[in-house]
């Protein structure tokens, strides 16, 4: 496994530990930096970081196409790997699209039930197709006050 694979991993452990607890992803991010066991690469970190700037965002594109699955009714693991997937999708652009994609389905191969791979694969291919639209448009999320 690859450096940005492991730090891939690593994210995805914060994100779903946060969401697990219901807790800051910051705070428990800050925590597993203290404990550095095992230690968290700066990818990692950039990735939840990334993931927390964008979460609003994120999680309206994931609500709007995520096809008879609401947020709050994903299994952790898929809802934090779209996280995960949909930020290096969108925002790293360092991270090739067909990278971005093909890691967040290996993490859920690896992590999750027998149909979550396809299902990721779908809303971030759906994601991927409307990419441009995506980043024209200004984020509704920080536009509306309330």
């Amino acid at each position: 496994m690859g450096a940005r694979s492991k730090a891939r991993k690593r994210a995805l452990d914060v994100l779903y530990e946060a969401d697990l607890r219901g807790t800051d992803p910051r705070s428990t991010l800050q925590e597993r930096l203290a404990q550095a066991d095992p230690p968290i690469a700066a990818y990692a970190v950039v990735l939840v970081e990334g993931v927390l700037a964008h979460r609003a965002q994120i999680d309206a594109l994931l609500r709007e196409h995520a096809v008879d699955w609401s947020l709050e009714r994903m299994p952790l693991v898929d809802r934090n790997v779209l996280r995960l997937g949909a930020y290096e999708l969108l925002w790293a652009d360092d991270v090739p699209d067909a990278v971005a994609l093909s890691e967040a389905v290996e993490l859920t191969r690896s992590l999750s039930g027998d149909q979550s791979p396809a299902f990721v694969n779908g809303v971030l291919a759906r994601l991927l197709e409307l990419k441009d639209t995506i980043l024209a448009a200004p984020d509704p999320v920080a536009a509306d006050p309330g």
